[in-house]
């Protein structure tokens, strides 16, 4: 059995992650960041989702990115908006975040010797985050053989995005067969203090799309 790591935010497309590392044969490592966001009870939810999933370690890194601003997840001057489906990058998207989050993962991956790399990104039904799309991910594997000493010296590191090309539907429908707890995520971007939704944010909308379009009833609490 390999080691993975799978960037956790504790939300639908990365604890369907978790479940499909495990069911794939890997040994889950979850790393997820404080990274200044608004929404930081995310990490509080993961936190029990990382237990009850079983993962050996859950890592969480402490990044200022709140320091740089530019986001509406970060920053407190921009307000985090209603969904628009206007097809513009939204005011949520985080300078450069995927590409942040998944360096640190190579540097712990060297470490501890998992050289799999596992990432909720999605590229059918998303808000258009330019770092969610596959020719990114191509590209930073590429650079991670060409950067690190693992892949200068021993084999290469992979990076899954195994749900990049599903619909959210698919998503809830792969993590239904798999068993996944999803009442237990929080994927809101504008959370009140008890962990619920509020519905009308990108990420909800969106989520709310696939447990409607899949069939399945939708166990998010909402305020």
């Amino acid at each position: 059995m390999k080691k993975a790591i799978i960037l956790f935010s504790g939300g639908l497309d990365s604890t369907t992650c978790v479940a499909i590392a495990k069911e794939q044969g890997f040994i889950p490592y979850a790393l997820s960041f404080r990274y200044g966001q608004k929404h930081e009870i995310e990490l509080e939810q993961g936190k029990k989702i990382a237990r009850a999933a079983g993962v050996v370690e859950h890592k969480i890194l402490d990044l200022p990115l709140n320091a740089i601003g530019g986001s509406a997840l970060t920053d407190t001057a921009i307000a985090v908006q209603d969904y628009a489906g206007d097809g513009n990058i939204p005011a949520t998207y985080v300078p450069a975040r995927n590409i942040i989050f998944l360096s640190f993962a190579l540097s712990w991956g060297e470490v501890i010797g998992a050289h799999n790399i596992f990432i909720g990104a999605n590229f059918i039904d998303y808000s258009g985050y330019p770092d969610c799309r596959p020719d990114f991910l191509r590209s930073f594997e590429q650079m991670a053989a060409l950067g690190t000493k693992v892949g200068v010296e021993e084999s290469k590191f992979t990076i899954h995005a195994p749900l990049l090309m599903l619909s959210k539907a698919e998503i809830v429908r792969e993590g239904a067969r798999l068993g996944v707890d999803y009442s237990q995520t929080l994927s809101c971007y504008r959370p009140d203090s008890d962990a619920r939704a509020c519905g009308t944010c990108d990420s909800c909308v969106l989520r709310k799309k696939g447990f409607a379009e899949a069939n399945i009833a939708d166990p998010t609490r909402y305020y």
